[in-house]
C-alpha cells in the first residue's frame, strides 16, 4: 500500500517578519555597496598613485611621438635607444654633443627609406634580421632601422647610382703642394725654375697630407674628385681651367686647414709658489702673419684688439687672447718653453713660436696640370666617390619637400632623454 506524502502546512509570513527581512536585505545591499565603494576607492587611489608616480613621468613620455617624418612617427623610447647606441662607450657629456645630430640622423634615415621605395628599392625584413643575427645585435625596431639604412645605401649605390656614372670621361693629371704663405710659395717657385724637383719639394714642404704623402702627384681624376679628396675646390677648379704644363702662381685658399700655427705670446703674471702663469696669446696661420702683427704691435696697436681681429684660437679670441692661468703641459711644449721660462720678464712679447700641434686655416697652392685626356676610363675608387656624391645630392634633395616635425624635442625634453640614455 503506497504511502501518501504528507503535505507540510504552509508557513505564513507576518507583515512584521516581511518588514524585518526587507530591512536585512536593504542593509546587506548597503553594506555590499559600501564594500564595493571602498574597493573601488582603494583601486582608484592606487591607480592615481601609479598614474602620477609612474605613468605620467615615465611611461607616458616614452610613448609620446617626438619625431614625425611625413607619415612615419618615432616616440621618445625610440629616440633614447638610438641616442644610447651612438653614445655607447663615450663619456656622458658626449651625449649632449650628439643629441641633435641623432634627431637629424633618424629623420634622414627615414627620408632615405621612403625615397628609396619611390625608386623601387627596398631591403626586406628577412635580410635585415639576418644581418642583425650575423652582428649579434638585438632584433628591435631601432636596430632594424639602423641596419636597414646601411644595407639600403649599398643597394642604392650598386643598383641606382652605378648606372648614372659613365665608364669614361674627361680627366686631368695634376701636381700640387700647399704652402703656408705667399712669400714661401714665391721662394719655391724660384727654386723650381732653377731646376728644383716638384715631387721632392712637395714631399718635404706641403702642409696638405694627401699631396705630401703622394709627393705632389695627385694622379688622374675626373672633375669633382679632387674636391672630395682635398676638402677644397681650388685645385679642382684649376685642374680643369689651367693650361697643361704651366705652373700656377700662388693661389690663396682661405678654407683649407693645416696642422701648423704660430703663436705670439705675452706672460701677464706668474704665481711664484705654484708656477702657474697668466697668459695672453694670438694664434696665426703663418710666420709671415706673425711678423706683420708684431710690426703692428710695435707701432702701438693694442694686443687684445688684434687678438679679437686675427687670432685663430677660438677659445681665447673673444676675450682678447686671454688664456687665463695655465699650468705646464696644458698647451704644447713649444708654447710652454716660452711661458714657463722664469728668465722671461712679464709683459715681454715673444718671437714667432711655431706649433705643429694646432690647426689653422689658410694656405697657398702651387698647382700644375701635367696632362689631359678627353675620354679616360674612370678608376674604381673615383667611381665610388662619384656615386657617393650623387647619393649625397639625392639625400639633400629629399629634405626639400619633406614634412618633418621634431618641435616636441625642446631642450628640456632632450635633456630628459639624455639622462635616460646615460642611465641605461
Amino acid at each position: 500500500m503506497t504511502k501518501k506524502k504528507v503535505r507540510k502546512p504552509q508557513r505564513e509570513v507576518t507583515k512584521r517578519q516581511l518588514s524585518h527581512w526587507q530591512k536585512q536585505k536593504r542593509r546587506q545591499r548597503i553594506i555590499l555597496s559600501f564594500g564595493i565603494f571602498i574597493i573601488v576607492a582603494v583601486l582608484v587611489i592606487i591607480g592615481v598613485g601609479v598614474y602620477t608616480k609612474w605613468y605620467i613621468p615615465e611611461y607616458k613620455p616614452l610613448h609620446e611621438t617626438v619625431i614625425r617624418v611625413n607619415d612615419t612617427e618615432f616616440n621618445m623610447d625610440y629616440y633614447i635607444k638610438v641616442l644610447r647606441y651612438f653614445g655607447e662607450g663615450q663619456p656622458s657629456y658626449y651625449m649632449s654633443y650628439i643629441a641633435g645630430e641623432v634627431v637629424r640622423g633618424i629623420e634622414q634615415n627615414e627620408l632615405m627609406r621612403q625615397g628609396a621605395v619611390e625608386l623601387g628599392i627596398s631591403v626586406s625584413d628577412a635580410a635585415v634580421d639576418e644581418e642583425l643575427k650575423n652582428r649579434d645585435l638585438p632584433i628591435s625596431r631601432e636596430y632594424r632601422d639602423l641596419v636597414r639604412t646601411e644595407l639600403l645605401i649599398s643597394k642604392l649605390l650598386d643598383e641606382h647610382f652605378e648606372q648614372q656614372v659613365p665608364v669614361s670621361t674627361e680627366q686631368r693629371h695634376v701636381m700640387a703642394m700647399l704652402l703656408e704663405s705667399e712669400s714661401q710659395a714665391i721662394e719655391v717657385i724660384a727654386e723650381l725654375e732653377a731646376g728644383g724637383d716638384f715631387a721632392e719639394l712637395a714631399g718635404e714642404l706641403s702642409l696638405d697630407d694627401f699631396s705630401r704623402d703622394e709627393k705632389g702627384d695627385l694622379g688622374w681624376h675626373p672633375e669633382d674628385i679632387l674636391t672630395a679628396l682635398l676638402g677644397t675646390s681650388i685645385p679642382d677648379e684649376y685642374a680643369f681651367s689651367g693650361e697643361v704644363g704651366v705652373l700656377s702662381e700662388p693661389i690663396y685658399d682661405e678654407t683649407i686647414t693645416k696642422e701648423v700655427g704660430y703663436w705670439l705670446i705675452k706672460v701677464l703674471d706668474r704665481d711664484e709658489e705654484s708656477g702657474d702663469a697668466h697668459v695672453q696669446a694670438i694664434l696665426l696661420g703663418s710666420e709671415e702673419e706673425t711678423q706683420e702683427v708684431t710690426a703692428r704691435l710695435e707701432a702701438g696697436e693694442d694686443f687684445a684688439e688684434l687678438a679679437m681681429e686675427l687670432s685663430q684660437h677660438d677659445a681665447s679670441k673673444e676675450s682678447g687672447g686671454d688664456l687665463g692661468w695655465l699650468v705646464p703641459a696644458m698647451m704644447s711644449s713649444a708654447f710652454d718653453e716660452f711661458v714657463f721660462d722664469a728668465e722671461i720678464e712679464l709683459g715681454t712679447l715673444s718671437e714667432s713660436i711655431k706649433d705643429d700641434t694646432v690647426i689653422t686655416k689658410g694656405g697657398y697652392w702651387l698647382l700644375k696640370v701635367v696632362d689631359e685626356d678627353e675620354d679616360r676610363q674612370i678608376e674604381d675608387d673615383d667611381r665610388d666617390l662619384l656615386k657617393g656624391k650623387l647619393l649625397s645630392e639625392w639625400v639633400s634633395g629629399l629634405w626639400d619637400d619633406a614634412d618633418i616635425d621634431d618641435s616636441y624635442l625642446d631642450s628640456e625634453k632632450m635633456q630628459w632623454a639624455i639622462q635616460r640614455a646615460v642611465g641605461g
